[in-house]
Order: structure tokens, then C-alpha cells, then sequence
């Protein structure tokens, strides 16, 4: 008989899978969608933009009312509000109705996302958690690259609006799952923090949208204003979270070094590994002019690595020590990058795939046991809220991803080039393609220098409770 902390796992994974899908399944429909929908590209790009918006913003809120109100409700309703976003997207008449049910669709996705790692934390014990984030982790990563490859073949084969509607039939399944056995034992009674909240909206909202605009547009006074609020409100937020009675973070968890530091190393680790995946697409679509599909073919090989040694390193993390691993998990990444720095406009392609299954290596002994680590430094009480936190993170790295490999790449050809490049609907040439490669190796350079201090954060997090009952069992 399968156990129910198994069946628990599988709800969340499916919900991570369908999560993870629908951050880069819209990216190659794009222009079939533009063109179907007679919108300009500049307002269609906001379909994948808006979803990443809402990830980034709202993750931390949702985590937050997973503690209050119960991690499986928020959960459940997740992954309803997902189905319902999906469907209306499938139908949408026009391209602003599909961006606001982008935005439904985001808030489905925020509130699977931001308490699945709570969820996981709350089933299963410390030394058992490695392995299960392995498994999230695998749910993850099938999800990045399966969405390209399913958005390419349904926008091809059956037509765009089916990218969405397959999310209606998988999301039932995963609902099916998620009410039968994933139950809230107990809700914590305190109030909502409305101010932390709202302040931490505005946060986020303002520099993630500025963020945005700057690999929109570029940089401008109001893109600068627009971030530097969104820093400034920090202070506020601070000052309040350590005044209210029920604050939205608590913020005396992060004197535990662990904590802090393993949340940092995980942004980090976010927008110097996704900034990774966006240039060698731009690479493979602009410099060698392949279609987005193929370019994510060539791609697919470290994912499955990723996926299948996930759970393995979990385990190994679980004995080992998270720190370790983690660590050991982004130098490897790192040296995949200096593999990707030896591209150029004729190499053979086999440095992709070889970049590509060191890296996936490595983002496969990171994912599992960071989580591990982060959320066994966590109190049990807010897991809801440090779960959103560690999501926001990644979120929020995804974001910033973006917004780099679109502005390093705008350095040597125009913006509206480099997202018809990025989309898969521009190949360059001669003399223009060169000098993208150059854009391209300053950007990798500036994702290896990023990784590092990842390794930094890591190497010095310190150990978490369980490490240190294993250390002293051996």
C-alpha cells in the first residue's frame, strides 16, 4: 500500500510540474498568438511577463495565508483557480482578456507554489525531506523544458489555444489528489499583517515591473524611480514587521544563519543559472538559427539528468550535510558554464549538450538539498510563510533572468531583435552574429561571477539541527 505522505508528494509534484510548465510553454505560441489574435508583439509579450509578475510578487502572501488559514486549503483553491485561468486563456478573444487570465492563472500557480515546500516539510521529517524536495525538484525541471517542447508541438500540430486547455484535465487530476490527502492539521489563529502585506506587494510589484520595462525599453528615468521606490520601501517594511503583533515575515528567523544564508544563495543560484538557459537559447536560435523547438531538444538531455539524479542527491544530502552538496552543486554548474564560454558561431554543437549535462548535475545536488536546508531552519509555525519566501526567490530569479539576458543582449542588437531572437523569429548573420556571441560571453561571465557568490552563501550557511544530530550519530 502506498504510503500517504507519498500521495501527498505526488499532488505537490504534479502541481509543481503544471506550475513550472506554464512559465515557458507560452514562449514559443508567442508569435502565432500575436499573429492570431492581431495584437502588437510589444503587448503580446506581456502574456509571459504577467505570469512571471504574479510569481514574483505574491508568493510570500500566499505562504503567509497557508499559515493562517491552512496550507491545504490555499493549496486546493490553487490549483481551481489554475483550471479556471487555463480554460479562460483557451478562449480568450482578444490579447488583453488572455493577459488577464495570465494573471489568474499566476495567482493559481502563487498559491500552489507557495506552499508546496511547506507541505513537504509538514509529511515528511528532516531526514527524509532531502529526498522528497529531490522529487519536487525533478517535477520542476520536467516542467521548464516540457513546456517548451509541448508548446511547440500543440501550437504546430493542434493549435495555441490547447497549450491552455491541457492544463484543465491535469489540473483535475492534481485537485483529485490534493483533496483527498493533503488535509490541514491545524491552522495557526493570528491576525493578517495588512500593512507588511501591502508594503511587500509594493516591493516587489515596483522593481519587478521595472525590471521588466528596463529589458523592455531600457534604462529610463522612470524604470530607475520605479526600482529605487521599490528599495526604499524596505525600510517601512522592516520597521513594521518588527512592530506588528502577527507579521507577515518574522524576522528574528533570520538571525539563524542557515536560514538567511541558504535563502540567499538560492536567489542567487536563481538568476545565475536561469540567465544561463535564456542565453544559450538566444544563442541557438539567433547565432545558429535553429527553431525554438530544436533549440530546446538540444537542451533536453541535461533536464532528464537533473530530473533522474534529483531525488538521488536528495538522499545523499540527507546524510552528507545540505551545505556540502548545495555547494558542490553550484562549482559544477559553474564549470558547465565555462564550457558554454568556448561557443561560438561555428562550434560543434556537442558543447551544448556537454555544458548542458554538467550543469544539470549540479542544479540537481543544489535544488533538493537547499530546500532541505532552508526549511529545516525554519520554525514550524511559519513553514507557510519561509516556504513562500524560498519560491518568491526563485520567482523572482526567473525574473531577473530574463531581465538580463534581454539587456546583455540589446548591447549589440536592438531590443525588438533581441526578442524576436529570444522568441525564435530572427536569425542573424555575418558580422551582427558575431558580435551577439561577445554580448552572449558577457553574459555567461556575469552569471559565473553570480554563481560564485552563491557558492559563497552556501559554503559558509553553517549546519541545521538535523546535520547536526547526524554528525554527532556518526
Amino acid at each position: 500500500m502506498v504510503e500517504k505522505k507519498n500521495l501527498v508528494l505526488i499532488s505537490v509534484l504534479i502541481g509543481m510540474l503544471m506550475s513550472a510548465i506554464d512559465t515557458t510553454i507560452v514562449i514559443i505560441a508567442l508569435p502565432t498568438i500575436s499573429s492570431s489574435l492581431n495584437a502588437p508583439f510589444l503587448d503580446t509579450i506581456w502574456v509571459i511577463l504577467i505570469y512571471l509578475l504574479v510569481l514574483a510578487s505574491f508568493t510570500t502572501l500566499f505562504g503567509r495565508f497557508g499559515d493562517i488559514i491552512g496550507r491545504g486549503r490555499i493549496f486546493n483553491a490553487g490549483f481551481l483557480i489554475f483550471i479556471l485561468g487555463s480554460g479562460l486563456a483557451g478562449a480568450s478573444p482578444n490579447v488583453f482578456f488572455l493577459i488577464g487570465s495570465r494573471v489568474l492563472q499566476g495567482f493559481g500557480a502563487v498559491m500552489i507554489q507557495a506552499n508546496s515546500s511547506a507541505i513537504v516539510a509538514d509529511f515528511f521529517e528532516p531526514h527524509e525531506r532531502g529526498r522528497a524536495f529531490g522529487i519536487t525538484t525533478m517535477g520542476w525541471n520536467i516542467g521548464g523544458v516540457l513546456g517548451i517542447l509541448l508548446g511547440g508541438l500543440i501550437t504546430t500540430y493542434i493549435g495555441w489555444r490547447y497549450i491552455f486547455y491541457i492544463n484543465v484535465p491535469v489540473g483535475l487530476i492534481g485537485f483529485y489528489f490534493s483533496m483527498k490527502y493533503i488535509k490541514d492539521k491545524k491552522t495557526k489563529k493570528v491576525g493578517i499583517d495588512y500593512i507588511g502585506n501591502t508594503l511587500m506587494v509594493s516591493i516587489l510589484l515596483l522593481i519587478s515591473y521595472g525590471g521588466v520595462e528596463i529589458a523592455g525599453s531600457g534604462l529610463t528615468l522612470l524604470n530607475i524611480m520605479l526600482i529605487v521606490a521599490g528599495l526604499l520601501l524596505i525600510i517601512p517594511f522592516i520597521y513594521v514587521e518588527n512592530h506588528v503583533k502577527d507579521p507577515l515575515i518574522v524576522m528574528k528567523a533570520f538571525r539563524v544563519r542557515v536560514l538567511s544564508f541558504s535563502l540567499i544563495a538560492s536567489l542567487l543560484q536563481a538568476i545565475g543559472y536561469l540567465s544561463v538557459l535564456f542565453i544559450l537559447i538566444m544563442y541557438l536560435q539567433g547565432v545558429r538559427g535553429f527553431s525554438p523547438l530544436d533549440s530546446s531538444l538540444l537542451l533536453v538531455p541535461g533536464y532528464i539528468v537533473s530530473s533522474l539524479i534529483a531525488p538521488r542527491m536528495g538522499r545523499v544530502a540527507d546524510r552528507r550535510g545540505a551545505g556540502l552538496i548545495a555547494t558542490l552543486g553550484i562549482a559544477i554548474m559553474d564549470m558547465g558554464i565555462l564550457v558554454y564560454l568556448l561557443l561560438g558561431v561555428t562550434t560543434p554543437l556537442y558543447f551544448v549538450v556537454m555544458g548542458s549535462l554538467i550543469s544539470g548535475f549540479g542544479a540537481a545536488m543544489f535544488w533538493p538539498s537547499n530546500n532541505s536546508a532552508v526549511m529545516s531552519g525554519a520554525p514550524r509555525d511559519i513553514y507557510g510563510s519561509i516556504s513562500g519566501l524560498l519560491r518568491m526567490l526563485s520567482n523572482i530569479g526567473t525574473l531577473m533572468s530574463y531581465v538580463i539576458a534581454i539587456s546583455i543582449a540589446s548591447l549589440s542588437v536592438s531590443r525588438y531583435v533581441a526578442f524576436q531572437v529570444f522568441l525564435g523569429s530572427y536569425h542573424l548573420s555575418g558580422n551582427i552574429s558575431s558580435k551577439f556571441v561577445v554580448g552572449i560571453h558577457a553574459a555567461l561571465i556575469s552569471s559565473f561571477v553570480i554563481l560564485i557568490l552563491a557558492a559563497v552563501f552556501s559554503f559558509v550557511r553553517g549546519k541545521n539541527r538535523h546535520e547536526i544530530e547526524q554528525a554527532q550519530k556518526n
